[in-house]
């Protein structure tokens, strides 16, 4: 399916890792305006000059200054048609016992995860409401819908709660021509986390994780793109409050 994003302007969070980069190169490729985020300043603005796209430092995690952001962009383009918040991750913890884990590893993650896509829906959604219309997509996780490879519990929690937002931001925004969606993505090699993850299984571990996948193979940020570019497409103004798993059939 060919994707046309003309005169669309989207927000992409999480665009200094691969994922949400390649998810902003598809929406430029397929002609939108894009402005990406992220908070690695650094990171981000490389990127932007990469895909030669407005680019935005921006710790999620503070409600206010994700506000000012938005707004920004509402006032510069007259609009905010899709947002994409694709911004998450483990912040560099590994799995432990639930006996080891500290207050601020707990927050920091649902900052992370879940924090940012709140306060930006809610920062976009005054604008979409004017519009009446509006795509919002959630890159969640196979963890926001099973325990997690990964072993972290407060990932696990974030992202079925990201989850749970959807939904519940499906219910009560769907009225106003707004659709909200997740992707739950299965294991892709897209960070140093990813990464170290599927090293850590060993070439034993490797064959048996991939025998479970139907596909036989691992997932690519194109992957995600590509379904995150059909939730936000004109032609999926009917799906909404859905949870759509990219993981090879591994679900």
């Amino acid at each position: 399916m060919d994707f046309h994003f003309d005169d669309r302007v989207v927000i992409v969070t999480g665009a200094a890792q691969n994922i949400g980069a390649e998810i902003a190169r598809a929406f430029g490729k397929a002609g939108a305006m894009v402005c990406i985020a992220d908070i690695d300043a650094e990171a981000v603005a490389a990127r932007g000059v990469e895909l030669g796209v407005e680019h935005y430092a921006l710790d999620l995690s503070r409600r206010a200054e994700t506000r000012k952001t938005v707004d920004a962009i509402a006032k510069r383009h007259g609009r905010i048609d899709i947002l994409v918040n694709a911004a998450g991750g483990v912040r560099g913890q590994v799995g432990r016992p639930i006996e080891e884990i500290a207050e601020e590893d707990w927050r920091n993650i649902f900052q992370a995860n879940v924090d940012g896509a709140f306060w930006l829906t809610q920062a976009v959604a005054p604008v979409m409401k004017r519009a009446g219309h509006g795509r919002i997509v959630n890159i969640a996780s196979g963890a926001g819908l099973r325990p997690s490879l990964t072993g972290i519990q407060a990932y696990t929690a974030a992202k079925h709660a990201l989850v749970g937002l959807t939904r519940q931001m499906s219910w009560e925004l769907g009225s106003h021509g707004i659709t909200t969606n997740a992707i739950a993505p299965g294991l892709v090699l897209s960070n140093p986390t990813s990464i170290r993850q599927w090293e850590n299984y060993g070439a034993d571990g490797q064959k048996r994780l991939l025998d479970t996948i139907h596909t036989r193979r691992l997932g690519t940020p194109e992957d995600i793109a590509n379904a995150t570019l059909f939730f936000a497409d004109e032609s999926s103004g009917w799906i909404t409050g859905q949870i759509l798993s990219v993981d090879g059939g591994r679900s």
